[in-house]
């Protein structure tokens, strides 16, 4: 077991058990603490290990829409393969984009302001007829 002592005085002992797979490891030191971590890949694409897209603000709202559209039904549930709606959660989420749309405002650039508005625009439309 490795011990770093810090100028603080207080002790960091690692107490983790790893198996001999070298990805079960930890791989770096981190200066400032003195603990060991695992260290990220660099690069955008790299980082991602389960194939997820990069962060930006546009998978960003997309995948706002996407649950909005699972809240009306559109997917069937992991588990039992139904699809079930859920009128509370879509009128959430649609409302979570629209104050984000507004916070946002002036600090987007053409395409994220035109895709944000177009997603609302399609899920409030799909509201209301949902409703009726």
């Amino acid at each position: 077991m490795d011990e770093k002592k810090k100028d603080s005085g207080f002790v960091i002992k690692d107490k983790r058990h790893f198996g001999d797979a070298a990805e079960d490891k930890p791989q770096a030191e981190n200066k400032t603490t003195g603990v060991e971590t695992k260290q990220e890949k660099s690069g955008p694409d790299e980082s991602h290990e389960n194939n997820y897209p990069a962060v930006s603000f546009t998978n960003f709202v997309l995948s706002l829409s996407t649950s909005a559209l699972f809240h009306f039904g559109d997917f069937p549930d992991e588990e039992g393969g139904q699809t079930q709606k859920n009128m509370p959660a879509a009128k959430q989420t649609i409302d979570i984009l629209d104050m984000l749309n507004e916070k946002t405002k002036g600090n987007l650039d053409k395409n994220e302001s035109d895709l944000i508005q177009g997603v609302l625009y399609e899920l409030k439309m799909r509201f209301v007829k949902e409703k009726a």
